[in-house]
């Protein structure tokens, strides 16, 4: 972004350049040479250089006057006019994050009123949009309309922040996102240093230090999303900024008008946690054979945009490695041929210190001496001062970038929002303009002594130890080893209690309705059903075809189709046989467990556990019930709020073959519902395992009581 920057002032100056009236032509001088003979003259003009280039001085920065109101329900109200566009734009900041939970899937459902298909659909039909998103320490709703269309996205906007449903399959798929980031978090080694290090850095055991892992996601209830909602989302605990093409005192009617029947209250919300915890100084490396660099990101905790200090310490930084004249560049990149990217960079937030982080990537064989030349430049910047071609650089660079702050009205807003929000001046921008200006090469010396520790720097490098020059303890303190293993996925039941045992009756039985009714699945005596699967390369990339049989209550049948061959099982619940290519024998340990597992999954038992002796069933949410029984058997089943059918059941499946370890978390996405001998049954199912996709299920063969012979199925091969 500076290179491009760099890049376009220098093109507007040269343009200026080009339009400057040139200057009056000296006298003329009698001709001689070639010229007095009438002879061509060999061409002289010099081409300007772009140190001839002459800049104005940057002017004062210029903040447009905003109109603030508070409405008679608490919140706040900024308005800009801009009559450039005929359009309006709007964003409702609400004081939340994830810092006070990990819900921060708010918005990926619809209203009460429409689904998220529908609002997308009515909102792009008139070139419009709402949209939500919640950060670190900030909530916000955002939407964009033609004017011609202002009330009718005021509505939708109103709707969305006010009224949001949290649908079930809008949560369903807002979780299997989360999972796959999880699943793929390790693979980019940049990515991984970036994050290890914050984590460090903050503190693993703090808000800013923890990682999204498959237990939390999948403990997060669509009850919890509703209530972090409730708690956060009231007026009074919201600034709504507008801005665009309206008459101020009609957009303030407008808006009043159509917030003023919500009315919720709430205590002040909290203070954000603070960034505690001490200097966590020394080596970490995480072992990636995959990779031919080291990534890595070494510093300790910077500060917030209000210090004192801040102008300078962003001097410092630039100076240090803030572009392709830094120190670090030259050295690392240019001179010693080490590294692609390096930089450095003091970061800043509003409310709680940011990082001090030099990051890049180098060679594998020149790790160690890279981190040595960083230690180097660190000490040099820290024991004398910088020359004034270095500190005008980078000061000009920190000035002009200014330049864009308030180039248009909606940055205006917003950094006004912004500032309001976090308790800072409205003027602080210009306050910085002027700190900046006032940076001496003194002042670049003192904040590096001050607030640069190298004996506390945290150092993460993520690579292949084994192509290393030089071992990393070279560097002269200790090594700690970081572990990358993400833990696998473990479900958990909810707490339950006599309200949400009686809960969970009423949703299955709303789902025994939906697929039928309960006499009707009762009546199902008999079931057989074949299908086949491709399973995802990365679990091993084989097809498999498999017949299930079962008669009432629990004589269960298998017969599967592998590359390596036919294996057969029979259970009775409680024992039963198995056959191989290898021999027959009886079925025991994790093989009958995966078969009873199967066999207390099958549909029509699943959704008459209300009236299987021994099994519990308890709400969890709206929409979601978990089922059990004493021998450990359990699933979370989760509900279609529209349909009231199973949409997806999550279970765990016991490991067969290879080391032994946990279970593994699995899950089923049931789609596709066609009526059997009068009951709807899934003909569309998606499995996952461990996070990822697992396989999709092809049925060719769906039957009830077809009159499956018990001898029949209790035949071994």
């Amino acid at each position: 972004m500076k290179k491009t920057l760099v890049t376009l002032l220098l093109t507007a100056a040269w343009a200026a350049a080009q339009s400057i009236p040139p200057a009056p032509a000296p006298p003329a001088k009698p001709a001689t040479g070639a010229a007095a003979s009438g002879q061509p003259a060999a061409r002289t003009a010099a081409v300007p250089s772009y140190r001839d280039l002459k800049f104005p001085a940057l002017r004062p920065i210029q903040i447009p006057k905003v109109a603030t109101f508070t409405l008679p329900n608490g919140m706040k109200l900024y308005l800009l006019e801009d009559h450039e566009l005929p359009a309006i734009h709007g964003v409702a900041q609400v004081r939340t994050g994830n810092l006070f939970d990990p819900a921060d899937k708010i918005g990926t459902g619809g209203t009460r009123t429409k689904t998220g298909e529908q609002l997308d659909e009515q909102l792009e039909n008139i070139a419009a949009s709402v949209e939500s998103d919640i950060g670190e320490t900030a909530g916000s709703v955002s939407f964009f309309a033609l004017k011609e269309n202002t009330d009718e996205v005021l509505g939708v906007f109103k709707d969305v922040l006010t009224a949001p449903e949290f649908r079930p399959d809008k949560i369903t798929l807002a979780r299997t996102q989360l999972r796959g980031g999880i699943a793929r978090r390790n693979d980019d080694a940049h990515d991984v240093a970036e994050r290890e290090f914050a984590d460090i850095v903050y503190g693993k055991d703090t808000p800013y230090g923890w990682d999204m892992e498959y237990a939390t996601v999948d403990r997060i209830t669509r009850g919890d999303l509703q209530d972090f909602y409730k708690r956060y989302f009231f007026p009074a605990n919201i600034v709504l900024g507008v801005w665009g093409d309206f008459d101020t005192a009609d957009m303030k009617a407008r808006i009043e008008k159509l917030f003023a029947d919500w009315t919720v209250q709430q205590p002040p919300v909290p203070e954000f946690p603070t960034v505690g915890g001490q200097p966590a100084p020394g080596t970490y490396l995480a072992v990636k054979k995959d990779v031919t660099q080291t990534f890595f990101s070494i510093g300790q905790l910077g500060g917030e945009f209000k210090d004192k200090d801040y102008p300078a310490l962003v001097i410092m930084a630039d100076i240090l490695g803030g572009g392709f004249r830094s120190r670090l560049v030259e050295r690392v990149r240019t001179k010693m041929g080490n590294a692609y990217d390096i930089s450095a960079d003091w970061d800043a937030n509003y409310d709680h210190p940011g990082l001090f982080e030099i990051s890049g990537g180098t060679k594998s064989l020149s790790t160690v001496e890279t981190f040595q030349a960083i230690q180097e430049e660190v000490d040099r910047i820290r024991t004398s001062e910088v020359t004034d071609e270095e500190l005008k650089t980078a000061k000009d660079t920190a000035l002009n970038s200014l330049v864009f702050a308030y180039d248009t009205r909606a940055k205006t807003l917003r950094r006004m929002l912004t500032y309001g929000y976090y308790g800072y001046p409205p003027d602080f921008i210009e306050q910085y303009q002027k700190a900046l200006e006032a940076v001496t090469r003194a002042d670049v010396l003192r904040v590096a002594k001050e607030h640069l520790n190298p004996a506390a720097f945290t150092t993460v490098a993520v690579g292949n130890p084994d192509d290393f020059g030089h071992p990393v303890n070279a560097l002269g303190s200790a090594v700690t080893m970081i572990d990358l293993t993400i833990p696998e996925e473990k479900l958990e039941a909810a707490k339950g209690d006599t309200a949400s045992r009686e809960k969970g009756k009423q949703l299955l039985a709303r789902a025994q309705q939906a697929a039928g009714g309960a006499d009707q699945l009762a009546a199902v005596k008999d079931y057989l059903r074949s299908f086949e699967f491709q399973v995802e390369p990365s679990a091993g990339g084989m097809l498999v075809k498999e017949t299930d049989r079962w008669i009432a209550p629990n004589y269960f049948r298998q017969d599967t189709v592998l590359p390596a061959g036919r294996i057969s099982t029979y259970s009775d619940g409680r024992t039963g046989w198995i056959a191989t290519p290898q021999g027959a024998g009886p079925l025991a340990g994790a093989q009958l467990k995966q078969v009873q597992s199967d066999l207390f999954r099958l549909f029509f038992r699943l959704l008459l556990s209300d009236r299987i002796e021994g099994r519990t069933v308890n709400a969890v949410d709206d929409n979601t019930v978990e089922i059990g029984d004493a021998s450990g058997q359990f699933v979370r089943l989760e509900l279609n709020a529209e349909t009231g059918l199973p949409q997806r059941v999550l279970y765990e499946v016991a490991r067969v073959g290879g080391p032994p370890g946990p279970p593994i978390s699995a899950a089923e996405t049931w789609e596709d519902w066609r009526e059997i001998g009068g009951v709807k049954v899934p003909q569309k199912i998606t499995i996952t395992q461990g996070g990822q996709k697992f396989a999709e299920v092809k049925l060719t063969e769906n039957k009830v009581n077809s009159g499956v012979k018990l001898e029949e199925i209790q035949k071994r091969p």
